[in-house]
């Protein structure tokens, strides 16, 4: 079974390698190069695999799920602008690849034991663009 929580947090942020010229980057990031950022009101679905508990019929308590985001991601990441704020992202371009694993790195700890797993982490940059983390990319790096 998977139950799935959704939280949403703004941040800006910008992709840019700092090892490159601003044309390089440009021609790879396109505007999102802009050194003077960019914003985003990011979605995070956070889904959970397992079998519930026979004794309260649940998978996980899904408001202990949101105490969880809202520790590792919203309170952290929301209103900061990423590359100054938030680590790692001031050495990690903070696309929405690596933001999404990011999110995987800091929740993997909560569901390590238990019987509930962590199974995606999909971040929406934008309402039509999304990532897709799971655990099946974790076992391919």
């Amino acid at each position: 079974m998977f139950i799935t929580r959704r939280v949403e947090f703004s941040a800006s942020h910008v992709c840019a390698n700092p090892a490159w010229s601003p044309e390089q980057n440009f021609a790879v990031f396109g505007a999102a190069a802009n050194p003077h950022g960019h914003g985003h009101n990011y979605a995070i679905e956070v889904t959970l695999e397992g079998e519930p508990d026979a004794k309260t019929g649940m998978l996980f308590d899904l408001k202990r799920l949101k105490e969880i985001l809202n520790e590792e991601v919203v309170g952290p990441m929301d209103h900061r602008f990423l590359n100054h704020e938030v680590p790692p992202f001031d050495r990690v371009i903070p696309t929405a690849e690596n933001i999404a694993a990011e999110i995987w790195r800091r929740l993997e700890k909560h569901f390590a034991s238990g019987a509930a797993k962590l199974n995606n982490v999909r971040l929406y940059e934008t309402e039509d663009l999304y990532v897709d983390f799971s655990k099946a990319a974790v076992t391919s790096r």
